[in-house]
């Protein structure tokens, strides 16, 4: 699986050409070696295998929960076979390139192995995960963690759907005492929409996220293929990934089990003050966001599945915007 640097902040390189889809999901035989259910809207992974066979399926299978937005992720290596090799521990420990990006979905590791807990706190992504020995402190941790504010709209493949992503995003931003940035907001939100709008042509879900100083955009829909660089002028269609690269400390792409994507920027948004906190989305626990990898667009994976939500919670559509109106 290829690995780009995440894109960041005076030094990213957007690509100029992309794969039209995501590289097609390996074959998996008759045994489940990874188990999901949820509890209280954090997504548990439970893991049945030497982790040197399990890694790369266990970090495809974090990244769909990820892009489901849950309240967190946790990963249950309590049955774990002896056996588990360096190359595999770090594998598993960039799974905290999601929590570097985005703290707003924690990423935990239950594991009874010491040598395992050691080496993934001495990995520098490691560092990022929640390790703990056993599931509950792993469950308990993550619970523990601030829920971002969260806000979402749903939008049709329409003209008007990048202005009317773009209002929504002034007003939230507004309420949210983060006008500094509605600007750089704007102008990442109207590309990630129109390139969605033309290349998708399906049903978009916007989610403004908020969390320690950081507001992350995210667009969904339901085609698997790759954003598109665009040499546009500075018009309503935006100014192209290069733009979004420039305005976000990093961006990229997650699959969906639904064989969609989810694809996301953050943006630097300093903590305003206490009479200006951005207000929680009511209930907070019931509107998340989405996250996704930040190894870059081009080196993602692409998985089908069964089910288009795998933590059984859809994503809510709070808002529509009109299908007809003229942009």
């Amino acid at each position: 699986m290829r690995r780009s640097p995440c894109r960041t902040r005076g030094a990213a390189q957007v690509p100029t050409e992309f794969p039209t889809r995501f590289a097609a999901r390996p074959a998996t035989g008759p045994q489940v070696r990874v188990r999901k259910h949820v509890t209280r809207q954090v997504v548990i992974l439970e893991v049945a295998d030497r982790l040197s066979n399990v890694v790369e399926e266990l970090d495809l299978t974090i990244q769909l929960a990820l892009a489901d937005g849950p309240r967190g992720v946790v990963c249950d290596l309590s049955a774990v076979f002896e056996g588990a090799g360096p190359a595999a521990v770090a594998v598993l420990a960039t799974a905290g390139r999601h929590v570097r990006d985005w703290p707003g979905i924690p990423v935990a590791l239950a594991c009874p192995d010491l040598w395992v807990r050691a080496a993934l706190a001495a990995h520098p992504l490691g560092g990022h995960l929640i390790v703990t020995a056993s599931m509950l402190s792993a469950l308990s941790e993550v619970l523990a963690t601030p829920a971002p504010a969260v806000e979402w709209l749903g939008l049709a493949p329409h003209p008007s759907a990048p202005r009317a992503a773009r209002n929504f995003v002034t007003r939230t931003l507004l309420d949210w005492g983060l006008g500094r940035v509605i600007s750089s907001a704007s102008l990442v939100v109207s590309e990630l929409v129109t390139n969605s709008t033309i290349h998708a042509g399906t049903d978009i879900s916007l989610s403004v996220a908020w969390n320690a100083g950081a507001l992350r955009l995210t667009v969904r829909d339901n085609s698997p293929g790759l954003p598109h660089q665009r040499h546009s002028t500075p018009d309503l269609h935006g100014w192209g990934l290069t733009i979004v690269a420039g305005l976000s400390r990093a961006f990229g792409v997650l699959p969906t089990a639904g064989g969609g994507k989810v694809v996301w920027a953050v943006l630097d948004a300093p903590r305003p003050g206490p009479s200006t906190s951005p207000r929680r989305s009511e209930p907070a626990t019931r509107v998340l966001p989405m996250f996704t990898d930040a190894r870059g667009v081009a080196g993602l994976p692409f998985c089908a599945g069964s089910s288009p939500h795998p933590t059984g919670h859809p994503i809510p559509q709070t808002r529509c915007a009109d299908r007809t109106s003229a942009r």
